[in-house]
């Protein structure tokens, strides 16, 4: 008997783990495929979508009341981004969106009086 509680035990830790690991880093949701549930989305989320007309027209005439904001990981910023963006990278998975959420807040802190992009 102690044989077969001894290889359980640690399969079922190990299995336990992966459990964990995979529900905390799962994505936030599941991407939206069409263009109506991205409209759909942003109107849960509060947010406005624009085009990369409308948003050429703001960095044309506003620039220094925009704040564009690359959400991208620091090498994909670093590879090519919008010249004045900032970098405030934003990992996928609800759970780090979660824990990063004051982060975001004192990121976005001193720009208060700016519209703010977030690509």
């Amino acid at each position: 008997m102690k044989p077969v509680r001894s290889f359980i035990l640690p399969l079922v830790a190990v299995a336990l783990t992966f459990g964990v690991v995979g529900f905390f880093q799962r994505p936030a949701s599941v991407e939206p495929s069409t263009m109506a549930e991205v409209r759909q989305e942003a109107e849960r989320g509060g947010y406005r979508l624009i085009d990369v007309d409308t948003l050429w027209e703001l960095v044309q005439s506003n620039r220094d009341k925009l704040l564009l904001v690359d959400t991208r990981q620091e090498w994909e910023h670093r590879a090519g981004h919008i010249d004045g963006s900032a970098n405030f990278p934003t990992p996928p998975s609800w759970t780090s969106r979660w824990l990063k959420k004051g982060a975001l807040k004192e990121f976005l802190a001193p720009n208060q009086d700016k519209s703010i992009v977030f690509y």
